[in-house]
């Protein structure tokens, strides 16, 4: 099947399944440990039904959303994908001027292949970057001054890798960061042969072995060695005052990525910033988190409107993005979808998927007889198999949470 003819993203997931040897494919698609967050993430949304409005007019119907300053054809953007380019040639280049053709967000990894510099020349929409930090005050200085440098406008910092997670996955099927050349993956490669041609040797005859060219201490160390173990372990000394020291020196858009607190979220508004993503690192780092989806409602409803609220982690339909839009996200980032796009068909197959996405929305909010997004409300779903409430004596109660009923 070409990727042009995938009606939706699991087609294009299939797509890529079969293009990528066996643990290349499942470094991209899996989980961690069990994969009970990683699967709940989307059994999650089957938890949701909607509950449409009918005699509405919705012919002006209208998803373009405003978020920082810039406007944006759709509510969703491309959340940051680590090593990319493993997976397609020049991946995060494809991603990149994919998502500035549609006029939605890029959000680029830390841990690419390419520079920073590189890809805002492609990112002419808007520049994202994500960034994974230590505790090291100096070296973040270094860090964001050459993001600021490069014109990054916003600043996404992950908190939920305080150390690495146990992706047995990876594991069992042959391939981890560093990556190790064994048999076993030299098999795998040879017998796809479209990847190890078209990806592999392509990056190998432009680049040499691929580099990790963002990394905080700007040593651009090989995916066959990997960062520094021993600045990666410094992650875990990051807290909340590292964080308001990086506020004041970062002039852009400042960030958290992998809140699930509420709790949380009201630090991130004490410590000003301008938002969080509320994420479980798409089920790859803590097995068993809740989901965004589970966490969105109370996470809104302690901040208010005074942050905004951006999520991820299995998003793969329209009716996906507007179950979370409604329930108080104000943006939606797609990392695997976008990924299987560029597997499948490079900078025209993250085309084709975001162009699928964005049509399901429209399509969807006609449907649910909603003029626009920023109409969207917690009035628009049926929410009682999704929260549960306690009652007297320890029983579990299905219930509708208040705060369903609550307009944001």
């Amino acid at each position: 099947m070409s990727f042009r003819q995938a009606l939706n993203v699991f087609e294009l997931q299939e797509i890529a399944r079969r293009r990528l040897p066996r643990g290349v494919y499942g470094f991209v698609e899996g989980g961690v440990e069990d994969n009970q967050a990683r699967d709940n993430n989307r059994t999650v949304f089957e938890r949701i039904r909607f509950r449409p409005r009918a005699g509405v007019d919705v012919s002006q119907r209208s998803q373009e959303v405003e978020l920082f300053g810039r406007k944006f054809a759709a509510p969703f953007g491309i959340a940051p994908m680590g090593i990319a380019g493993v997976f397609a040639f020049d991946g995060d280049i494809q991603m990149a001027r994919a998502a500035a053709r549609l006029k939605v967000p890029f959000t680029l990894s830390h841990m690419s292949t390419v520079p920073m510099e590189t890809i805002a020349e492609h990112a002419s929409h808007a520049r994202w970057l994500q960034a994974y930090l230590s505790n090291d005050r100096e070296r973040a200085a270094k860090f964001t001054a050459r993001a600021a440098a490069a014109g990054y406008e916003l600043l996404m910092v992950t908190l939920d890798t305080a150390v690495g997670s146990n992706r047995e996955n990876n594991i069992r099927n042959g391939f981890t960061l560093p990556v190790h050349i064994t048999p076993r993956l030299l098999f795998q490669g040879a017998t796809h042969p479209r990847w190890s041609i078209e990806v592999f040797a392509r990056t190998l005859m432009k680049y040499g072995v691929p580099c990790l060219e963002n990394t905080e201490a700007g040593d651009r160390p090989s995916i066959l060695a990997g960062p520094d173990k021993n600045l990666r372990h410094r992650r875990d000394g990051v807290d909340w005052e590292f964080i308001r020291h990086l506020r004041d020196q970062w002039k852009g858009r400042l960030l958290v990525k992998g809140t699930l607190h509420p709790a949380d979220a009201e630090m991130a508004v004490r410590v000003g910033l301008d938002g969080v993503v509320v994420s479980n690192h798409g089920g790859r780092q803590l097995d068993g988190a809740i989901s965004p989806i589970e966490a969105l409602p109370e996470i809104r409803a302690a901040v208010g409107k005074n942050l905004k609220i951006l999520a991820d982690s299995g998003f793969r339909r329209g009716t996906d993005i507007l179950k979370g839009l409604a329930l108080g996200a104000d943006f939606i980032l797609l990392g695997r979808a976008a990924m299987f796009g560029a597997i499948a068909g490079g900078e025209e197959g993250v085309v084709h998927v975001l162009s699928l996405l964005k049509a399901e929305v429209d399509r969807d909010l006609a449907l649910l007889g909603c003029p626009s997004i920023g109409e969207l409300n917690p009035d628009y779903l049926e929410t009682r198999d999704l929260f549960y409430g306690r009652v007297p004596g320890g029983a579990t109660e299905k219930v509708r949470p208040v705060m369903a009923a609550t307009n944001f």
